[in-house]
């Protein structure tokens, strides 16, 4: 049995860089920080800062693209994935790790929203397709004939 699965959270460490192939298909990277904290064998506080890099696809990497900045915080589940090549310069063999997300949760108040419970209470968005709501909740009917808003998010 073979299982490959990763959930972090973390802070983004540079603006998501997004691209198109020629089928019109988006592709995206950008850096995540993730922390530990922990205390050492004398009982001190040490913090451990992890750098991934991840990779999303499709409508999720639009939405990535579209919403998240460097320092915003993020869940990302995917799976691990296995970089190799060879260096031009050098003739050796390369190889990089990183995460491909297939789902993304958008953590804190959504644009233009203090969180509810004050300035220091967090909340997770509402994203649409391509990326994970925290809990399902019903699709509200649209009105007849009623623009839908481009300049809006879609949570």
């Amino acid at each position: 049995m073979n299982l490959n699965r990763v959930l972090l959270a973390g802070n983004l460490t540079r603006d998501p860089q997004i691209r198109f192939l020629a089928n019109e298909k988006a592709v995206g990277e950008f850096g995540l920080a993730v922390n530990r904290k922990f205390k050492d064998s004398d009982g001190n506080p040490k913090e451990e800062t992890t750098f991934v890099d991840i990779e999303v696809w499709g409508r999720t990497a639009e939405l990535a693209g579209q919403y998240l900045t460097k320092g915003k915080p993020v869940f990302v589940e995917g799976r691990l994935k296995l970089d190799t090549w060879d260096d031009k310069e050098s003739g050796q063999k390369r190889s990089k790790l990183r995460v491909v997300a297939d789902t993304l949760q958008f953590i804190g108040a959504a644009p233009g929203r203090e969180p509810s419970g004050g300035p220091n209470a967090r909340e997770e968005t509402q994203p649409s397709e391509g990326v994970a709501p925290r809990s399902p909740r019903p699709a509200a009917p649209a009105a007849a004939g009623a623009p839908k808003g481009d300049d809006e998010p879609p949570f």
